[in-house]
């Protein structure tokens, strides 16, 4: 799994490629909760993830809850389709605020 960060707008956009599984989940959650500590806006990058199991949703669960004390925005932005069909499958499409774009991630 990548990583890239990068600020745009206001917001820290976080990208994600390749397999967020229990290898590379702890480095997910370390870097999400590290942005949510700093109480900053982020926004996932999801478009270049090809698999994601259950410990890399754990992650963005968490930092989501963490947002959400904090009272900043955490957005998820432009799934693939197999990450898509993990959180419609877990129903967490319902919880998470879901984007088509980076783009449209910003202006929201």
């Amino acid at each position: 799994m990548n990583i890239d960060i990068r600020e745009l707008e206001g917001a820290v956009v976080v990208a994600l490629s390749g397999e967020v599984d229990l290898q590379h989940s702890p480095r997910l959650r370390k870097t999400l909760m590290d942005l949510m500590f700093e109480q900053r806006h982020v926004l996932v990058d999801m478009a270049g993830v090809g698999y994601i199991d259950s410990s890399g949703v754990a992650s963005l669960v968490e930092a989501y809850q963490m947002a959400r004390r904090n009272n900043t925005r955490f957005l998820l932005a432009a799934l693939s389709d197999p990450a898509r069909r993990v959180f419609q499958l877990a129903r967490l499409d319902r919880v998470f605020a879901i984007v088509d774009s980076v783009e449209a991630g910003l202006k929201e």
